[in-house]
């Protein structure tokens, strides 16, 4: 207990002898720290929730029950990754280019990228404005040391400078404490929000990719049928055991 009361006592001095800019400094500090913790909660929610969706709608897709992943994506309002398939699906029961499909989830990733970037930047921003306080409370900590050293005593001229140099480094000492912490947490929040991002471009390259084939399927299954349909008609072979035939 004694060495707790010690360390606190050590920081109370080391903040009120710091001077105002010390007050500043803080209330940067708190709110990049805010701002860090709401963004790393959401981020996190977020890669859990995309990656529980994508485990129940693959094997759907996979399948090739385009209609019921549809109404999958649609019942769900909370993961970014049914925002974007949600898009990529609505097109597919409408048109069959695979360029219409791609370009309809590109304008889904242009929407969904700012939300996931938002207020991320600002945590590196008040990293830098608490290092630049600090420095500026140590400039003016100095400037006020100095001035007041012209009038001192010229026998304690020496003391009072070096306190006074002392007292004034705390500024930046402390504005460093606060941007380097900030400046890490930032550069955490750009690569987990990265790695979203990758999973959800993942995501829908996988999905063009089942489309495309899927349809190719479906084409060649009507092809099929329609070569059967007319080899019937006019008392031919169809195509495809001709096919099979010349392949023996």
């Amino acid at each position: 207990m004694d060495m707790i009361a010690n360390v606190i006592d050590t920081i109370v001095a080391f903040f009120v002898t710091g001077g105002a800019f010390m007050y500043p400094i803080l209330i940067v500090f708190a709110f990049g720290l805010a701002i860090a913790i709401e963004r790393y909660i959401k981020l996190v929610k977020e890669s859990k929730i995309n990656r529980r969706m994508w485990e129940k709608i693959h094997p759907v897709l996979t399948d090739g029950d385009f209609e019921q992943a549809r109404e999958m994506v649609e019942n769900d309002d909370e993961s970014t990754i049914s925002k974007l398939l949600s898009l990529g699906l609505e097109r597919q029961g409408k048109v069959r280019r695979r360029e219409d499909i791609e370009i309809a989830m590109e304008e889904g990733m242009m929407e969904i990228i700012p939300q996931l970037e938002k207020r991320t930047p600002y945590v590196a921003l008040l990293a830098n404005i608490s290092t630049l306080l600090g420095l500026l409370g140590t400039i003016m900590g100095l400037i006020a040391a100095f001035t007041a050293v012209a009038k001192a005593n010229p026998a304690e001229k020496a003391d009072l400078l070096s306190a006074s140099i002392s007292v004034a480094m705390n500024t930046t000492a402390f504005g460093l404490m606060a941007g380097i912490p900030l400046l890490i947490v930032h550069a955490y929040l750009t690569s987990k929000t990265a790695e979203i991002v990758d999973s959800l471009e993942m995501a829908s390259v996988k999905v063009l990719n089942i489309i495309s084939l899927t349809t190719k399927r479906q084409n060649d299954a009507k092809v099929d049928i329609a070569s059967t349909r007319s080899a019937k008609k006019t008392g031919k072979k169809p195509d495809n055991e001709e096919n099979s035939e010349a392949q023996e």
